[in-house]
């Protein structure tokens, strides 16, 4: 199993152009998370996309390239593009780039987005949504597989013969799908036979096995190798000596963020119980010492059968040396721990394709 971690990039915006210095510090604080990752021996690194003023990154290709030059071994992924309101063209451009610098480490995780700040900031109808993704994904499929691309589609102005470039290192770009709670992504994924990625953001893991199932009697269905296929879980993470801690350091972020999402969507409040409860045996919060995540990990690994696991960490509203901290446990502790229980070395280069 590799294992990641991942970030958004949570921020306290200043709102004053030319003075949003939390906007600065968290920047040099995602490249510093990425090198110390590297350093303790994870596999992935995963940064995500909003366009919201209470994340910092918008464009997560530009953060994993200044990643990629201070780091050697670590994947460099997306988490996830928001593919619907992007240029095909120029998201394999922009991940094409990443792995020259990266000299191969770049992946894509392709998905609709959670937030829709996107579309109309792009000039899309939201009524396209689906139709939007469809498109493009089957667009930057074809330019990950053709240097000349020929293409037609309603929602893109059509492409006649023309090259696209530069080519990554690694022969096609790994492409993978995420997925929230949309059974009909999870066959998508199968069906084309790219790597799958789970957010289990909410209700304990088991609920999500079917998604794998789908995903799994998909590609088995349409001829691929379904055992072959790579399937990635992300969950929210985080590490410290004892349960108390973890979890005292961890309530505050992840509730501060929880509930400002959970008022734009109707959702009831975090209370501290409900938070104990998540952080369970078999809850979706990988939050404790390392013992008990790698107990986690190996109870969903049972589950899943899954091949990489990517913890999502949550910065506003956390000192940066807990981060760090919890990152070091987790590639010196916990990471080498799962790795023996599954008799499996350091993961090298299984990705999706």
């Amino acid at each position: 199993m590799q294992l990641g971690i991942s970030s958004f990039g949570e921020v306290a915006p200043a709102h004053v152009a030319g003075q949003d210095y939390a906007a600065a510090q968290r920047m040099q604080e995602l490249v510093a998370l990425g090198r110390r990752a590297d350093e303790v021996g994870l596999d992935v690194l995963a940064i995500g996309e909003h366009h919201r003023s209470d994340y910092v990154v918008s464009a997560p290709e530009v953060v994993l390239a200044g990643v990629a030059t201070v780091t050697k071994h670590i994947r460099l992924a997306s988490a996830v593009t928001v593919l619907s309101s992007a240029d095909p063209v120029r998201t394999f451009q922009n991940f094409a780039t990443l792995d020259l610098l990266s000299n191969g480490r770049a992946e894509i995780i392709a998905g609709r987005g959670s937030f829709i700040e996107s579309f109309p900031l792009f000039g899309y109808d939201l009524q396209d949504y689906d139709a939007l993704y469809a498109e493009k994904l089957e667009l930057l499929l074809q330019i990950n597989e053709q240097e000349v691309v020929t293409w037609k589609g309603k929602h893109r102005p059509a492409i006649a013969g023309k090259g696209v470039y530069p080519r990554p290192v690694q022969p096609k770009l790994p492409i993978w799908i995420g997925v929230g709670g949309t059974p009909a992504s999870a066959v998508r994924a199968g069906t084309l036979g790219l790597g799958l990625t789970i957010a289990i953001l909410g209700g304990a893991p088991a609920q999500y096995v079917a998604f794998a199932d789908l995903y799994r009697r998909a590609a088995q269905q349409a001829g691929h190798d379904a055992a072959a296929l790579p399937l990635c879980l992300n969950c929210h993470f985080h590490l410290a000596e004892t349960a108390k801690q973890a979890t005292d350091e961890f309530f505050p972020a992840y509730a501060t963020v929880m509930n400002r999402i959970g008022r734009e969507r109707g959702w009831s409040p975090m209370s501290r119980a409900h938070f104990d409860q998540l952080c369970g045996p078999q809850g979706p919060l990988f939050v404790g010492t390392p013992q008990q995540v790698t107990d986690k990990l190996l109870y969903v690994s049972k589950l899943f059968n899954n091949t990489r696991f990517i913890g999502q960490l949550m910065l506003e509203g956390m000192p940066h040396e807990a981060v760090l901290h919890s990152t070091e446990l987790f590639g010196t502790q916990v990471a080498p721990a799962v790795r023996a229980a599954l008799g499996v070395e350091v993961a090298s280069a299984a990705v999706a394709g």
